[in-house]
């Protein structure tokens, strides 16, 4: 892969998982300050929002896709593991004592995690433009337990173009998830330095539904 500089436009050029590794390796030191802060990036809070106002007493262990430096788990209460791509972005959440596991891993393969082995799966920036699309949702099924709820942050500018519309409308025909509900919320509210360009005003697709 030819070096990009970390950035959200070469995040949302990403191809390969390989391109993953590389692009986050070098962001991870300065993501929080130098992306989350700057850009007053709320979309792990909304999301997180969301899961917690749907959550009940069963909905856990919760399992934090594509956890990167742990935005998402900093508005989670209980138990939390992360997954993710990038060991540096994991090692940067570690630090902060946000999870009770840390795993390392492509979501667009077989995960090193046993069937029915979480009751909440949550995720916000982790399906959109260059990486992850719906194919990780039977994997994703595999490893929720019967009535886990899931809580899924899907960029709407590629909602339709990845497939995950009938991906989603599929797994629910065949029974696997009940119907779904949407929310729609900002990523971005107010960028530190009063930037505007053509990502401030992105939304994403907020999907809650449970695993039959």
């Amino acid at each position: 892969m030819k070096a990009r500089r970390p950035s959200l436009e070469s995040a949302y050029a990403l191809e390969t998982p390989e391109d993953s590794v590389a692009l986050y390796r070098d962001w991870a030191s300065s993501y929080d300050t130098g992306f989350a802060a700057e850009r007053g990036y709320v979309y792990a809070r909304e999301v997180a929002r969301i899961f917690c106002r749907e959550a009940g007493p069963h909905d856990t262990p919760a399992l934090d896709i594509g956890a990167g430096t742990g935005l998402v788990a900093e508005h989670l209460d209980g138990t939390v593991d992360g997954i993710d791509i990038s060991a540096e972005m994991l090692e940067v959440a570690g630090s902060k004592g946000l999870y009770r596991n840390r795993i390392v891993a492509d979501l667009t393969g077989p995960l090193p995690l046993g069937a029915a082995s979480y009751g909440g799966l949550v995720s916000a920036g982790t399906f959109t433009h260059g990486h992850v699309g719906p194919g990780c949702l039977p994997e994703l099924l595999r490893i929720a337990r019967p009535g886990a709820l899931f809580c899924i942050g899907i960029n709407e500018e590629v909602f339709d173009s990845a497939g995950f519309g009938s991906a989603f409308a599929a797994h629910v025909a065949t029974g696997a998830i009940t119907p779904l509900g949407f929310e729609r919320v900002r990523i971005y509210e107010r960028a530190a330095d009063g930037l505007v360009d053509a990502h401030t005003d992105d939304t994403c697709l907020v999907a809650t539904f449970r695993r039959r």
